[in-house]
């Protein structure tokens, strides 16, 4: 975990050092008027203090050559200023184990465009980000498993067929697609006004009562997660159903059938033992596009702000301490998730444990 951890910070930060633009020229493009971008975040009070600190002493000075593009003009002692506020006054290698030292010690620092630290930032956005990826696996999960199984049951049957041409035109619609689908017909577009377009809770959600505060709680998930299980649970299903007809054909479970045990019996406490292990084994990469790859669109057409947009914004408004400090969540998230699979699979199936082998 650690030499990976290490290299995906590594890569990451190399490719970012030779990305065009930069929270340098971010500032620049702020003060010249040029940054017309949507998701610009830079606060008043800190924009206007870039402006002051840029233009005094800005007369004079004959706009000789610099690193920076649009930085004609200003003061070479402000630019200077801002490579320090940014920490781009050190070599690239001592920044990069600076920030290694930071992140092992979970001190991210504050946004560069935002008056926040970046902690409390993250704090901030991983409410709806636990409840879009927590839901929606545990709602694909519930929905591809059974299925899963009924069709490897039934396979080759007209319930296989039809549920299989509803998956595969189920797997083919992207999810913010019939994401804008769900809000045409059912929140108000062109059809029916039944549930809530923006935020995870009413505004009056404080003064409820318990049991409304959990009604209005998933009423306000309820289209996002249809969204983004949509695909997650057609991909389970058809793994599921593979992994079990791969499971019923093999030879121990034709003996186990010879011997006078009950189809139930064979089926789940023989079979299902046996093939849940691919599905445990591709948990991980389910559980990090629950909660960071996939909800991206989500949360950004049902307006949830949350952590995939907090790190497309970073990006895009070259804010690297959000930027760096998500991906390194996201990974070490990852590499945890992807230990505990491996430690479950073990348990599931003893024979991978190669240690315990006698040699």
């Amino acid at each position: 975990m650690i030499p990976t951890l290490f290299g995906i910070m590594l890569v990451s930060f190399v490719v970012i050092q030779f990305a065009p633009g930069g929270p340098v020229e971010r500032v620049i493009a702020q003060l010249s008027g040029s940054d017309t971008g949507a998701t610009s975040r830079i606060s008043g009070t800190q924009s206007g203090d870039f402006a002051n600190r840029g233009m005094e002493g800005a007369a004079g000075i004959d706009g000789g050559s610099s690193k920076y593009r649009g930085a004609q003009g200003l003061d070479p002692e402000f630019i200077k200023q801002l490579e320090k506020q940014f920490g781009f006054d050190k070599p690239a290698h001592e920044r990069f184990f600076l920030m290694l030292w930071n992140y092992l010690r979970f001190d991210f620092g504050k946004s560069y465009f935002r008056d926040v630290t970046v902690i409390d930032l993250i704090k901030e956005k991983l409410p709806v980000s636990i409840s879009l990826g927590l839901w929606m696996m545990i709602l694909s999960y519930a929905i591809s498993i059974p299925l899963g199984i009924r069709k490897a049951v039934n396979d080759g049957t007209r319930f296989d067929a039809w549920t299989s041409g509803i998956i595969i035109v189920a797997y083919a619609i992207p999810g913010f697609l019939f994401a804008i689908l769900l809000i045409i017909l059912f929140a108000g577009g062109s059809f029916f006004d039944w549930f809530p377009l923006r935020g995870l809770t009413s505004d009056n959600w404080a003064q409820l009562p318990w049991y409304s505060k959990i009604l209005d709680y998933f009423w306000h998930l309820t289209l996002p997660l249809i969204a983004m299980s949509l695909s997650a649970f057609t991909t389970m299903t058809l793994l599921t159903k593979n992994s079990f007809l791969d499971e019923i054909r093999k030879q121990y479970v034709l003996t186990a059938r010879a011997k006078g045990c009950k189809n139930s019996r064979v089926l789940y406490g023989h079979v299902f033992r046996n093939a849940m292990l691919i599905i445990i084994a591709g948990f991980p990469a389910t559980f990090i596009g629950a909660f960071f790859a996939e909800a991206l669109l989500i949360e950004t057409i049902f307006s949830l702000d949350g952590l995939g947009l907090l790190g497309f914004e970073s990006i895009m408004n070259r804010d690297y301490a959000v930027t760096f400090a998500t991906l390194y969540i996201f990974a070490l998230v990852g590499l945890v998730v992807g230990l505990a699979s491996d430690v479950v699979y073990m348990l599931v199936d003893p024979r991978i444990d190669f240690e315990a082998r006698e040699v």
